[in-house]
Parts: structure tokens; sequence; C-alpha cells
């Protein structure tokens, strides 16, 4: 049991105790109690909402209730003081003893210190990157995909059980592009000079391989031969070749999917149809018409009968379409059979899309509205591009991939925890510029860099101390001071960030309070630099050094912990 989580409880026993004293009603709904640092830390170390939340219920006034829960928490050995601030806020401070024993807990803990139950049993299924099985990985895809994979890493440490999950889009005109763009290169390994790659075909040389390798196991039988002889063959093995090079970039930034879900595979089997009979057996598909699109006159528009899915019902602006007027389905009535798969095995679903899908949105909400009956969470969290800068100035295209900047280039470059950190640093819905000579930079202007020096610093005090011959075991936590104390409250509001984070669903939270744990520690540790007897290590008082590095140790156990969630590594030398 971390710090907040004990005066959580701390607190629910204080509103116990008044339940038994006749001040609160029994059963009243304490949901939205909290306990949290103060925002101005000048009032206290923690605050409680208590009396604010439960007043009304309680037919009391806030303040006096505050009064009466403060009397209560007063009596805790941990508290040195409470206070009743404005209409009823409860502002606590603690002993100094509370902090060491927490600095003591995150030794203890180790690398579980912060973890939760809070998603004990809930199963979440995240879909990230789910790229086009048409090429490498690019820059575009990043983002999206180190969202999702912190986000997954993030909920796993909050306790929920988690799939981690990649839709093959190999249903759609776009694989059918690709194999005839592979169709090409096939021709050019035979021996064929196909010129300049026609306007429409995907132009990148990462296929010049796939075209080698079809060549080799067909020699020259599709090479006249009809389109409708060779191109289910030739999309087969060019999705599955291009699966290869994207399962092999990802796992460049250490990412590895639990399952990879093919559309394709999702249409043979039937789940399109499942879904549209499920919903017309509860008159949520129906046979009607669309409005002419806005410009359109009625002598330009003819208007087609179509399944349409009552979206608008749910939110949305109009009824959505699930067939095209050739049958077909429509990448909502495709997409909207996979959310009710998906929802089988799993209690919420996240989505993790580019920004230029925003439009979707309503309409794929509504859907999983519908097919779960409201039972099942479902968040899309969208991911703003990246703009590639080398030293302010835009990043030319790379010529292998055809007209973007490949993923790979980028991480043999700069490596994976610079990416994976970088891509952390901003809101996901924000946009982002990822300029290669900044973040590389060696400054506190650049998140990673500071992070991981601390991280380091902490491990350079340990060797030192060793080779000073200072005695760790069991350090005597009173020598610590209340300066050096801050830094521990700091250290532990780590379980509660986590909480917060994974209850958002924001994985950037952990980045950014890595950042402030780290500028924290560089501040106490550069106030050696003026005052020696402020230094983590005295060659002459081994027992205070002993004591600041077990101090020490715990910021780079939290550190290491957030930067876990993160999937960065942890260094000890920079």
């Amino acid at each position: 049991m971390t710090l907040y989580s004990r005066f959580a409880a701390h607190v629910d026993a204080a509103l116990d105790a008044l339940e038994t004293a006749g001040v609160l009603t029994p059963g009243i709904d304490r949901r939205a109690v909290t306990v949290e640092p103060p925002r101005d830390t000048s009032h206290g170390d923690l605050a409680t909402n208590a009396a604010m939340v439960l007043a009304k219920a309680a037919k009391t006034n806030p303040r006096a209730l505050a009064e009466k829960i403060a009397a209560e928490l007063q009596q805790l050995d941990e508290v040195s003081a409470v206070d009743v601030a404005g209409p009823g806020f409860i502002n606590l401070r603690l002993t100094d003893d509370s902090w060491r024993g927490e600095l003591a807990a995150i030794s203890a803990g180790g690398a579980d210190y912060g973890r939760s139950a809070r998603g004990q049993g809930i199963t979440v299924n995240i879909e990230y990157v789910s790229a086009n099985p048409t090429g490498p990985m690019h820059m575009g895809h990043c983002r999206g995909a180190v969202v999702g994979d912190a986000l997954a890493a993030l909920l796993e440490f909050a306790g929920n059980k988690v799939i981690r999950e990649y839709y093959v889009n190999d249903a759609g005109g776009q694989v059918d592009v690709l194999a005839r763009s592979v169709h090409l290169r096939y021709r050019e390994a035979l021996g064929e000079d196909v010129g300049a790659i026609p306007e429409g075909l995907y132009p990148g040389d990462y296929l010049v391989p796939v075209g080698a390798m079809l060549a080799a196991e067909f020699s020259n039988r599709y090479v006249d031969a009809p389109e409708s002889e060779w191109l289910a063959t030739f999309r087969t093995r060019a999705v599955a070749a291009m699966l290869v090079l994207i399962k092999d970039d990802l796992g460049l930034l250490g990412i590895h999917h639990d399952l990879f879900a093919s559309e394709a595979e999702l249409q043979a089997a039937g789940k399109p149809e499942a879904a549209e009979a499920w919903l017309r057996a509860r008159d949520l598909v129906y046979d009607g018409t669309l409005e002419a699109p806005k410009g359109e006159t009625p002598e330009d528009w003819e208007p087609v009968e179509l399944p349409l899915f009552r979206s608008s019902k749910f939110g949305d602006d109009q009824d959505r379409p699930i067939k095209k007027s050739n049958g077909s389905w429509t990448y909502f009535g495709a997409d909207l059979a996979y959310h009710f798969q998906k929802a089988q095995s799993a209690d919420e679903l996240i989505d993790i899309w580019g920004a230029d899908h925003a439009g979707t949105v309503k309409r794929i909400q509504a859907a999983v509205a519908a097919l779960t009956e409201g039972k099942t969470r479902f968040d899309v969290k969208l991911v703003q591009m990246v703009r590639l800068l080398r030293g302010g100035e835009p990043v030319k295209m790379s010529k292998r991939a055809g007209n973007f900047v490949t993923l790979a280039d980028v991480v043999r470059e700069v490596g994976k925890d610079v990416v994976r950190f970088t891509m952390l640093t901003r809101r996901s819905d924000a946009q982002m510029d990822f300029d290669f000579a900044k973040v590389v930079e060696a400054s506190k202007d650049n998140p990673v860099f500071y992070v991981q020096y601390a991280h380091a610093r902490v491990a350079s005090l340990r060797r030192r101390a060793a080779e000073a011959g200072v005695e760790t075991g069991a350090p005597d936590l009173s020598r610590l001071d209340t300066e050096e104390l801050a830094l521990v409250q700091l250290a532990a509001q780590f379980p509660r960030v986590v909480e917060t984070a994974a209850a958002a669903r924001e994985p950037h939270r952990i980045a950014f309070y890595l950042y402030d744990l780290a500028a924290a520690f560089h501040a106490l540790w550069n106030v050696g630099n003026d005052r020696p007897d402020r230094r983590f290590l005295l060659q002459d008082d081994h027992g205070l050094t002993a004591a600041r590095l077990f101090l020490a140790e715990g910021v780079g156990q939290i550190i290491r912990n957030g930067l876990s969630i993160m999937g960065v590594e942890a260094v000890s030398e920079m």
C-alpha cells in the first residue's frame, strides 16, 4: 500500500467513524472522494475533498463537516497538522517520519512500486498502428505506435489485462494496387525493362525483393497472364511480405502485438453479415436512401436504397450506409463488424487513430454503443502528425521508400529510446516537431537526455559510494532533512500519477512526471556545487552519504519504473 492509498483508507476510516457517531448517514456514495496533493504546496502535503462532495448528501454545511473529519484525521500519528480551508477543503501536513517511511516503501516495492489494482478483472483491447500493409512503416505511423504501446504498458501496470491488436486492412483497393506494383517488379526481376513506375502504383524500392521472390517461385508463368489469374496470388504474397517488413520495423521500437486481425478473413468468415443481422433484429439497420450531399442538385443526385445503420440514434449527425450500391461493404460496414468481433473478448476497447480520421469517430462510437448495448467502454485517441526537421529545416523524403521517411531510418539514426520518449513528450492530440538535432541534444531542454541523465547520476553515485567504502545496508534515514524529504514527496506521487494517467488513457503524463522528478533531483544535486555539505557523497560522513544514496536510489527506482512503462531503457552511463 502506497502513501496515497493509505491515506485514502484513513479518510474512509474517518468517515466510518462519523457514520457510527451519527454525523453521516450510512451508505452515502463516497466514490467522488479523493486524496491528492494540494494545488498550492504551501497549503500542505495532502488534501481531501471529502467534506465538499459529501456535505449535500449528509444535509450539512461543508465546512462544518470538514471540521469533524479533520478532528478524526488529526489523531493519526503520521499527521502533524490538519487545516480546513475555504468552504471545506481539508489540508494535511505529514510528519517527516511518514516521508521517510514512504522512501523505505519505494525501496521495498522496487520494480512493483506504483503498480495498481484499479484495472484488475478488466480486459482492454488496444488497437494501434494498423497501417495499410503496402510498405514499410514511416514516421507518420510512429507516434501512434508509441502512444498505443505505452498506453498498453500503462494499463497493464495499473492492473488491466491488455490485448495489443493490429488490424490488417487487406481487403481494400490498396492491396490490389500493391499486387499490381509487385507484378511490375516481378517482371523487372525476370529481365524486363519496366521504365518509370506508372502513376498510381507504389514506387518504393522495397518491392524489388518481393518481385524477385515471386520470380524465383513462379518463373515467367504470370508475365503475360491476364490479371485475373495472378492478382489474388500476388496480393496474398505481397501482403505477407509487407507484414514481415512492418513487424521488423515495429520490432526496432520494441513493439510486438498479440494479435494481427485480417479484414479479408473477417469478411470471408461472414462477420459483417452477422453484425448486420444482429442490428436488423434490433431495428438498428434499415433500408433507406441518403439525402443528397451539400451542393448537389436534384438533377445531379440519384438516390439509391442502401442498408443504413441508425447511428443518429447514438449521437451521430446522420445514419450511415454499411454497404455500397454494388453490394460490397463500405469501410464503415467492415469496421463495424471488426469492432463487434473485438468486443467479444474485451471489456473495454481503445483505438489509436491518426487525426485525419477524426470525422469517423462518432459513427464508430455509435456502432460500438449499439453492438455492445452500451456495456463496453470505447475510446478513440487521436494522434496528430509529426513534422520531421533537421536543425529547423524540413527533412527530405526517402528515395528507397518512394515518398516518405521510414521509421527504421529514424530509429537507426537516433535510437529506439530517443524516438519513444520524444513521442510521449506532448499530448497525442497536439502537433509535434521531431528535430533530429534537438532530440539528441545534451541539455535540460531535451527531456530524453534530462531524465536519462538523472538515472545515470544515481548509478554513478552508487559506484562512487562503493569505491569510497560506504556501507549502505541499513541507512539512518533520520539524517535526511526537510529539504531532502521534499524530493520524497514528489517521488511518492508516482502511484497516483500511474492511476490518473491510466484512467485518462494518457501515457504522456508519465513522461511529464519523470521530467519534473528529474528536475527536482538535479536541483537538489546542484545545491552541492555551492554548498559542499549538501553534496550526496561526503568523504568524512559515510552515514549521511548512505542516507542520501538511499534517497537517490529511490528516485532512480521511480525513473526506472516510469521509463519501463514508456518502453525506454534506464541507462547507467552517458
